[in-house]
């Protein structure tokens, strides 16, 4: 049978994480189909189409739709679900609040932020914050599956796929959206971002995080922090990095300020290249680190940065 996944989207383009989710479902199937549920979401539609590995895209047309709320998308997953052997979506904020509803719905065990297909019902997982991998073996006749995009390559262009109007289902009346407060930002998002800086509560406030906006500026990089320090409120959730927070691999991570706890290492440590400063030699994150530096960070930022302006 042929492989769902659930593309998240703007109304104008599917996430990058689409592609990721659409790489690991091929390995699980050949037959590759992506739903782009919204209001008025023809051109996200087209650029589902265009992921190479897509055999159709199924456009739902509905006003229900257009705030993407769990609560609605939910019950047209489910409705589809029969046609397929798996439904597939990328573990981000939105795959981590509709997947569990579906597989509820559908009852069955989700299998949650896969890292590996070893085959179509088997998979590897990360457990204990990642300090150990699960091989599960799904026996439901449908798979809900949720993929961790950093583990998968992200998929080529060019793809022509088809693109088919679905009918949608309406509200289900069980949730209404009311507003968004959005975090605007000139950086790269985080989970998408080749370079990430980071500050831990070795910074102190927020007002010292301004040091690492200025260095992240120069590098191009995104900005990132652990729990400790979004929990003392120096930056906004959408900030942190770790198991609860976002997990991302750019090809450099700079951690500053940051001890290294479990729950952030598990949210970074798949990184191709780890520059920790801190001045407690004795930090966990040293013990993941490429490079590290000991050593007071209000005196080596303000230097890395002006560094990297004169590079």
């Amino acid at each position: 049978m042929a492989i769902l996944v659930v593309a998240a989207h703007d109304g104008k383009t599917v996430r990058a994480n689409v592609s990721n989710a659409v790489v690991a479902a091929s390995q699980m199937g050949s037959d590759v189909h992506v739903l782009v549920a919204g209001s008025n979401a023809g051109e996200a539609a087209k650029s589902a189409a265009a992921i190479a590995g897509v055999a159709k895209v199924l456009q739902a047309e509905d006003a229900a739709y257009a705030n993407w709320l769990a609560e609605d998308i939910a019950p047209l997953v489910v409705k589809l679900a029969p046609n397929y052997s798996h439904i597939v979506m990328a573990a981000d904020s939105v795959g981590k609040n509709i997947a569990p509803r579906v597989a509820a719905l559908l009852d069955v065990a989700q299998i949650s932020e896969a890292i590996q297909v070893v085959s179509p019902d088997t998979f590897v997982r990360p457990i204990y914050a990642g300090n150990a991998m699960a091989t599960v073996q799904s026996g439901d006749k449908i798979k809900v599956v949720t993929i961790r995009p950093t583990n998968f390559k992200a998929g080529a262009g060019g793809g022509t796929a088809a693109v088919e109007q679905i009918g949608g289902a309406g509200a289900a009346g069980l949730s209404s959206f009311v507003g968004a407060e959005l975090s605007k930002s000139e950086r790269p998002e985080l989970t998408s971002a080749k370079i990430v800086v980071s500050g831990g509560r070795g910074l102190a406030s927020g007002e010292n995080f301004k040091m690492l906006e200025a260095l992240a500026d120069k590098l191009g990089a995104g900005l990132g922090a652990s729990r400790a320090a979004v929990d003392a409120g120096y930056v906004p959730n959408d900030y942190q990095v770790g198991q609860t927070g976002k997990v991302v691999a750019p090809d450099l991570y700079i951690a500053i300020g940051i001890s290294g706890a479990i729950q952030h290492l598990a949210g970074m440590k798949d990184s191709k290249t780890i520059v920790a400063i801190n001045k407690d030699e004795e930090a966990p994150i040293f013990q993941v680190a490429d490079y590290g530096i000991v050593g007071d960070l209000f005196q080596i930022v303000p230097e890395l940065t002006a560094a990297v302006e004169k590079k």
